[in-house]
C-alpha cells in the first residue's frame, strides 16, 4: 500500500477509526478532525494519529494540507464543513468512508454483515471465530471488543470481516465473497423515506454477494438460513440458560453439534453466533474447533455489557437506539430477572428516528416499571418541531412511572432509583457516563 498521508473528518467514529487504525498499522501517516474528544480520538493519539478538534482550516496540521493526501470523510459530516470544502476545491482525492472501504476490500476474500439489527455484534463474533481458529485476517468491526478493547482486529491480511453498515446506502459499495443480513427492519427512513425503499437497499446488497448468502429465516431474502425459533440450514435447537449464557444442540447442513456452549446472554446475542457460525463454516474453517470457540467470546462494548453487578445494583449498558432492539434487551433481563423491577435510562438518538418510531418507542419503554428519558441526542441533525424527550413521555402509559432528565443530572438521580436492575440505552453521548454512574452506585450502594 502506498505510504501516502491519509486524513479522516470525523476521525472518532467507530467505523472511521477502524480503518484509520488499519492504515496507521500499515505505516501510514493518519490525522483527522472529530468534534470533540473522546476515548477513542485518545487511543488514536496514543497510536501515532494526529488528531485535531477544530474544524477551521487554519487547524489542518500541514503534514496533511497538501494535494498529496487521501480524505476520507463519514456521511454524517454536514455540508459545508470548512476543511472538506477546502480538500474539495484544492483537488483532493475525498472520499466516504464506504467507497474507501470498497476499494480496500475488492480484491480480497470478504465476509460482510448487514442487517438493521445485529451486524456489530454477529461481525465481532465472526472476527473471534477466525481469530480462536488462528486465520489470517483483518476485521473492520463497527464496536470495541471486550477482550481485545479494540474495534479493528487484525492478524494479516488474507481475508477481510466487515461490518456492512444500510445507512446512507454504504454497504453498496461492498462485493461481498460470503454475506450475511441479520434482519431487515425500517430504520434510516431519512435515508430511504420507506420501508420499501429500505428492503430494496437489503436486497441490492444481496445482489452483489458473489459467492454464499446467510440470512436469518424470517429475511424475506434467497440463501442458506439460520435461526434459533425453527428448522433452518443451521438453527438452535433445545436452549437452555446456563451461567452467563447458552446451552443448545446445533444444526448445520451436515451434522448435529450436542451441548454447545455460548458465553453471552440474550437470544439475539445467541441468533447472532449462528449466523457468525455459519459464515465461518461456508468459508470452510473446523466446524468443530468453531463451536470451540463459542464458548470463549467476551462481548462487545455497550452490548449487554455487565457495568455492575452487586446486592443492590445491577447496571446494564447497551446500544440499543430501535424499538426492536429494545425489546431484545427487555426480554432478556426478563426473562434473566423475572421478579424484579426495571428502571431504564434512555436516550433517543436522532429527531427524524423520534418521528418515525414515536408510538413504537412509547410501547416497549412503558414494559419497564420506570423510565428515565434524556432529551434527544441530535448528531448530524438539527431539530424537529415538536420532537422532544417531553413528547415521548407525555404517550407512554400513566401506569409506567416516567421522567425526563438533563445529562447533568443523571448522576445524582441514579443514586434514588430503588429499582436494583438499572439499563442504559442509547447510542449517543449517554455511554460516556458510564464510569461515573457506576463509582455513584459502588460509592453508595452495599458492594
Amino acid at each position: 500500500m502506498k505510504k501516502q498521508p491519509f486524513y479522516f473528518i470525523g476521525i472518532g467514529g467507530i467505523g472511521m477509526s477502524s480503518i484509520a487504525r488499519f492504515l496507521l498499522q500499515q505505516g501510514c501517516e493518519v490525522g483527522g478532525y472529530d468534534k470533540t474528544p473522546s476515548r477513542i480520538t485518545a487511543a488514536l493519539i496514543e497510536e501515532g494519529a494526529t488528531v485535531v478538534f477544530d474544524q477551521n482550516v487554519k487547524a489542518l496540521p500541514a503534514a496533511f494540507s497538501t494535494l498529496g493526501t487521501k480524505v476520507i470523510y463519514t456521511p454524517a459530516i454536514p455540508e459545508g464543513h470548512p476543511q472538506k470544502d477546502f480538500f474539495d476545491q484544492q483537488g483532493n482525492s475525498v472520499v466516504k468512508r464506504s467507497v474507501f472501504l470498497g476499494e480496500l476490500t475488492k480484491d480480497k476474500p470478504t465476509l460482510a454483515v448487514a442487517g438493521t439489527h445485529g451486524k456489530t455484534t454477529t461481525t465481532a463474533i465472526l472476527a473471534h471465530l477466525f481469530s480462536s481458529l488462528g486465520e489470517s485476517f483483518t476485521a473492520f468491526i463497527g464496536g470495541v471488543l471486550n477482550q481485545n478493547k479494540t474495534n479493528l482486529l487484525s492478524t494479516g491480511f488474507d481475508t477481510i470481516l466487515v461490518e456492512a453498515d444500510e445507512f446512507d446506502r454504504s454497504f453498496l459499495q461492498l462485493s461481498p465473497t460470503i454475506g450475511c443480513v441479520t434482519s431487515v427492519d425500517a430504520d434510516h427512513l431519512d435515508i430511504y423515506g420507506t420501508e420499501a425503499e429500505v428492503v430494496a437497499a437489503y436486497r441490492a446488497f444481496s445482489d452483489k454477494i458473489t459467492a454464499v448468502k446467510v440470512v436469518e429465516k424470517k429475511v424475506p431474502l434467497s440463501g442458506l438460513t439460520y435461526s434459533i425459533e425453527e428448522e433452518a440450514d443451521y438453527f438452535a435447537e433445545g436452549i437452555k440458560a446456563k451461567g452467563f449464557g447458552y446451552q443448545f444442540d446445533l444444526h448445520t447442513p451436515n451434522k448435529v453439534y450436542r451441548e454447545v456452549y455460548f458465553s453471552q446472554l440474550g437470544l439475539h446475542n445467541l441468533s447472532n453466533a449462528l449466523a457468525a457460525f455459519a459464515m465461518a463454516s461456508q468459508y470452510g474453517l473446523s466446524e468443530e474447533r468453531l463451536v470451540a470457540a463459542l464458548a470463549s467470546f467476551k462481548g462487545v462494548e455497550r452490548r449487554l455489557q455487565l457495568i455492575l453487578s452487586t446486592s443492590n445494583h445491577i447496571l446494564i449498558d447497551d446500544y440499543a437506539h430501535h424499538p426492536t432492539e429494545i425489546r431484545a434487551v427487555y426480554d432478556t433481563l426478563e426473562n434473566a430477572y423475572p421478579e424484579e423491577e426495571k428502571c431504564v435510562v434512555f436516550q433517543p438518538h436522532l429527531f427524524s428516528r423520534t418521528q418515525d418510531f414515536m408510538q413504537d418507542f412509547a410501547a416497549v419503554l412503558q414494559l419497564f416499571d420506570r423510565v428515565i428519558l434524556l432529551p434527544i441526542y441530535p448528531a448530524r441533525e438539527l431539530p424537529i418541531a415538536g420532537m422532544t424527550s417531553s413528547a415521548l413521555a407525555e404517550i407512554i402509559s400513566p401506569e409506567t412511572q416516567v421522567e425526563v432528565v438533563d445529562k447533568t443530572q443523571l448522576r445524582e438521580k441514579i443514586d434514588s432509583l430503588p429499582q436494583r436492575i438499572k439499563v442504559i440505552l442509547g447510542a449517543g453521548d449517554i455511554g460516556l457516563e458510564l464510569n461515573v454512574l457506576k463509582e455513584k452506585l459502588q460509592q453508595h450502594g452495599s458492594i
